[in-house]
Order: C-alpha cells, then structure tokens, then sequence
C-alpha cells in the first residue's frame, strides 16, 4: 500500500468520529466566511487559557493574523472544547477544524516517526528543537507526516521539559530501579520509559493527583506547568529535574491551507515562527519562576544534583539499539544536530 493509499485509507477511517465531532461542538465546518468577508479559522488546544503555550502562543498567533488585515480571522477552542487529541487530530485531517496544537506523540498515531520528537534525550533544549526542525532532515519530518495524513506541519515548539518527582530523589537511573513510576500510555512515552530504566505504569493524567495519594504509583513525570496545575506537591516530597525530554508541541493545519493564498499563508506562518519564539521564552521564565519559587518554600524538595549525563547516554545507546527503521532514522538526525 503506497503512501496515498494508506492516506485514503487513515482518512476514512477517522472522517465518521470527527464528523460526530463537529457536530456537537459548536465550531464551523472547516475555514468559514465571517463578518466582513473574513476566512475565520477554527485553532483548537488542550491547553488552558492560563498557560503560557496559549498567553504566549495561540493568542499571538490570532493577535498577529488579524492585526494584517489579509482576510483571516481566528476563533480559538482552548481546554479541549473541541475533543480530545486523537479526536482533533481527525477532525484537522476531514477539514472539520482549520489548525490545531498536538504532541509529538499523538501525531505519532498517524505517523510513528514523528512520535520520536518526544523521546528522552533526544534534544538537548529547545534551541536544539528549532535547528532540527528547519533542518532539511527536520523538513523531511514533516513533509513525510503530511504525505501520510494530508495535514501539514508548520511550527514546533517546546512547553517544557518534563521532570520526575517521587517521595524520593532521582538523581540517575539507579534511582528508578522498583519504582512505580507513571508515564502517559503513549507508545513513546512507554519506550522513553524503558530507555530510562523505569517501571512505566499507566495512568490517566486526570487520575495521577489520585494514584499518587493512594500509592498506585510511587512517581511520575511531567512538565513544571503541568506539576504545578495538579498541586502534585501536595502528595509528592521530591521534584527532580532531569529534564529528559521535551513536552514538543506542533502546529498543524489541514488542507485549508492549500486554500490560502500567498499573502494568507505567509501572515499565518510568520505569525506562527514569532509565536514559537515567545513561547519559548515565556516557558522558560515562567518554569524558572516556579522553580526559585519552590525552592524558597518548604512545599517541594527541589533535587538538582541529577546525573543528566549518565541519563543521557543511557537512553540515547537505548534507542539507537532499539528503535528501527524511518523511527531510528529520525532520532540519528535528531542527535547529528545537536550543538
């Protein structure tokens, strides 16, 4: 089956449900014509309006978009108005909604190698996130997951690295032997999970606070935004900042793009590369405000002292032993960029 077919094939698949989606939702089928002739774009994400991904990103988009005066208006659909990742992902691709926020590793679900932008270690920052992804490698990405979904890549971004806390420092690999340790039940997660070293136990994000509280796992990993959002300080003790992996957000757009012209196209990409810049730079400050924070407070343990190193090369030789194909390909060019 060639990539056309498989196209075809994963887009009929998921029309019904994104349809039934659209339905309910209140959005506009695809780009509509608003007030004043304006193309309005429907821009869903999971973030909350309170976050910096959104403060900092969507909301610079649409700022930037209409603020051109080319024809385009944006309504956003923050907290997941419009369903749940796979959902938005198939309603993007049936045209049911214009542009949308995505992990890395849910898109993985359409494409298996873009997933690896997610993998532990794999970046070293978000400085490197940006060289890979306007690297010709990087290009090749998501030209290759366009081709296999009909819905193009036209930003990246990093909300954050994710770090583990526990009832226990976790200063190397040694530190997660017989711990319960959750990790979100995407196949990419569950890998970065076995190059850690880690025991992964599946457990719905909604439920961590819960789990934690009642011992149903004995760690987790996340985000700083996200820690602070569910207060897992209240049944944690120790955050530790490994800092092994990059929570990888990406901006996709469905064939409304192909519907835009030039001028249209190019407002919403220079709107989206401006986004990632500011975003970039409010994860960090509002991460590093967070953190000072709780290391002036009495609430967290905050461990620094983690042996980065010794993660780093332990999940790098895991993945390169482990992963295969387009997947292993990905992550070769990924390491080849970093400074």
């Amino acid at each position: 089956m060639n990539a056309r077919t498989k196209r075809a094939a994963w887009v009929a698949l998921v029309a019904a449900p994104a349809l039934a989606l659209a339905g309910c939702s209140g959005a506009d089928d695809g780009a509509a014509t608003g007030e004043g002739g304006d193309v309005e774009l429907t821009f869903a994400t999971s973030y909350n309006e309170d976050q910096p991904q959104h403060t900092c990103g969507v909301d610079g988009i649409k700022e930037d978009v209409e603020a051109a005066d080319v024809g385009l208006a944006v309504e956003v659909f923050p907290s997941s108005q419009l369903g749940g990742d796979a959902d938005r992902i198939a309603a993007v691709a049936s045209g049911d909604i214009d542009i949308d926020l995505q992990g890395a590793s849910a898109l993985g679900a359409v494409y298996e190698p873009i997933s690896v932008l997610d993998a532990a270690y794999a970046f070293d920052g978000p400085e490197h996130l940006q060289a890979f992804m306007t690297s010709e490698e990087g290009q090749q990405v998501a030209a290759d997951f366009a081709d296999a979904s009909g819905v193009s890549v036209i930003g990246a971004w990093s909300a954050g690295a994710r770090q583990f806390t526990a009832n226990a420092p976790i200063t190397g690999p040694a530190d997660l032997a017989g711990m319960r340790m959750r990790f979100p039940g995407s196949p990419q997660f569950l890998l970065n999970a076995q190059a850690l070293g880690a025991a992964a136990t599946e457990v719905a994000y909604e439920e961590l606070y819960l789990a934690l509280q009642q011992g149903t796992v004995d760690g987790q990993e996340n985000p700083i935004t996200n820690i602070d959002a569910l207060n897992l300080q209240e049944v944690q003790s120790h955050l530790s900042l490994s800092a092994h992996a990059l929570n990888t957000n990406l901006i996709i757009v469905g064939e409304v793009w192909n519907e835009l012209d030039a001028e249209q196209q190019e407002v919403l990409q220079g709107a989206v590369d401006d986004a990632i810049t500011q975003v970039t730079a409010c994860v960090a400050d509002a991460e590093a405000e967070k953190i000072q924070e709780w290391k002036d407070g009495d609430e967290w343990t905050v461990v620094e002292d983690v042996d980065i190193d010794a993660f780093q090369e332990q999940a790098v030789a895991w993945f390169e032993g482990n992963l295969e194909g387009d997947s292993l390909a990905v992550f070769e060019a990924i390491r080849a960029t970093a400074g």
